[in-house]
């Protein structure tokens, strides 16, 4: 492998493949807080430069975590297909990003080469391309995945209704849940967030949601947030989950401090399948972002967005129904200001859709940060175009109990009107029987009148 060039009159050699990898990274607080960032603009174009130069299977055959060291490796280089990885691993990334991005490669084209790269091919290939580029190739892939409703299939845009409560209260997320479906938010699952981690708080909340759901006949799938293990004893005890949740990360290190391993995931899948009131076969929720393995001291040295693409490649061999991205929670230490998390975010979509990946997005931020709720719309805006296959709904885009901001049910009606794109089939044809969508998509004069639930 050659890790040198010239540029400017001046030789840049680079100590590894992970040195590399890191100082081709656009900026990123979490790479400077690591050291590992590059110190000018010329070194990391210089990087960019022997990055493009180096092939697929140099990057699939040093990982930047090693392999006998790291599960999350082991699950990236284990799922790949032989015979499609033979067909790139001399390509080089320069190459691949032209053939990802030439208009004669098609989504299923791309679709039949998922399984042929990594977490670090992804996150090379995305390291040389403009927002531009992240965007166009993102919308290129459609990977459309079926719980209780069908999302991500071309031409709908589906919503995380997320009314989440300080208290854990059942009544005051359900009047949340209320307006957010009335908005025609939700048909990618009613989904909250529980303060406590227990059986007892996931019950309650479960119980609630699928009373209301069942009630109103609401074609959807509910989630409660605790950790998988609380999820899976909840379902063993009879609580009614469609699906189980649960946040992971790209080093084994990260993926231990998060509690869950490869072995918890497929035990997890398997009890879904027997047990939960998904028909599947998507069955598994996952969110993922920039920054939290450096935020545990987990990163193993690696850039934060390597380490996502990495990520994703854990993720892939579950079948997930969902993965979405929220890079920009953490804070300043890891996406510091509105232009690192736009950039962090239309790189992650573009990776996990790469990767085979039903990518969601969740394009936020915290408020001891410098970004701006601007900075968040114009992220969401680019993500739409890129054919984000959902977002979250939250009210008024601020979440009470995780103190940050997201996108809200208004944003949800904004965006569907946007790319003209409707609900997911099965919720569309009910907000139309229910009188609060038309044919179109649009929303009607009833909607966002949450009282119709109470009648």
């Amino acid at each position: 492998m050659k890790l040198k060039t010239t540029l400017n009159g001046k030789t840049f050699q680079f100590r590894d493949i992970k040195d590399v990898m890191a100082k081709a990274n656009e900026p990123k607080s979490a790479d400077r807080f690591q050291k590992i960032a590059a110190e000018t603009a010329t070194e990391r174009v210089a990087a960019k430069i022997v990055l493009s130069e180096l092939t697929v299977g140099d990057l699939v055959e040093n990982p930047t975590v090693p392999y006998e060291k790291d599960e999350v490796t082991r699950v990236n280089n284990d799922a790949i297909n032989r015979r499609a990885y033979e067909a790139k691993k001399n390509m080089t990334i320069g190459e691949l990003r032209e053939w990802i991005l030439d208009h004669k490669t098609t989504s299923d084209d791309l679709r039949r080469n998922t399984w042929a790269i990594n977490g670090e091919v992804a996150a090379a290939v995305a390291k040389i391309m403009s927002a531009m580029d992240l965007v166009y190739g993102a919308k290129k892939i459609v990977h459309p995945t079926t719980c209780n409703t069908t999302i991500g299939i071309p031409g709908t845009l589906s919503y995380r209704c997320q009314t989440n409560s300080v208290t854990d209260d059942p009544q005051t997320i359900l009047l949340g849940v209320m307006e957010g479906v009335s908005y025609g938010s939700g048909d990618a699952c009613l989904g909250i967030n529980p303060v406590e981690d227990n059986v007892n708080s996931t019950r309650r909340i479960a119980e609630a949601l699928y009373d209301f759901m069942i009630k109103n006949e609401i074609p959807t799938q509910i989630t409660v947030l605790s950790h998988i293990t609380t999820q899976m004893e909840s379902v063993r005890q009879g609580v009614p989950l469609s699906m189980f949740f649960q946040s992971i990360a790209g080093t084994g290190a990260a993926c231990d401090n998060f509690g869950v391993n490869k072995a918890l995931l497929e035990e997890a899948y398997a009890l879904a399948r027997q047990s939960c009131l998904g028909t599947g076969p998507n069955l598994l929720y996952f969110e993922t972002g920039q920054g939290s393995e450096v935020s545990i001291n987990a990163d193993e040295g690696v850039d934060e967005m390597t380490l996502e693409a990495r990520t994703y490649g854990f993720a892939r061999g579950f079948d997930p129904f969902m993965v979405n991205n929220v890079s920009g929670f953490i804070g300043p230490e890891t996406i510091y200001d509105g232009k690192e998390m736009i950039r962090a975010n239309l790189e992650d979509h573009f990776m996990g859709k790469l990767m085979g990946l039903p990518m969601g997005m969740a394009p936020c931020y915290t408020n001891h940060t410098s970004i701006t709720q601007d900075d968040q719309e114009i992220a969401t805006t680019l993500l739409n175009a890129a054919g984000a296959n959902y977002y979250m709904g939250v009210p008024v885009g601020d979440d009470v109990m995780l103190a940050y901001q997201d996108t809200s049910f208004h944003d949800d009606a904004t965006l569907r009107e946007l790319s003209g794109r409707k609900p997911a089939p099965e919720f569309h044809k009910w907000a139309i029987k229910k009188g609060i969508m038309d044919e179109q998509g649009r929303l009607t004069d009833m909607a966002g009148d949450a009282s119709i639930f109470l009648k």
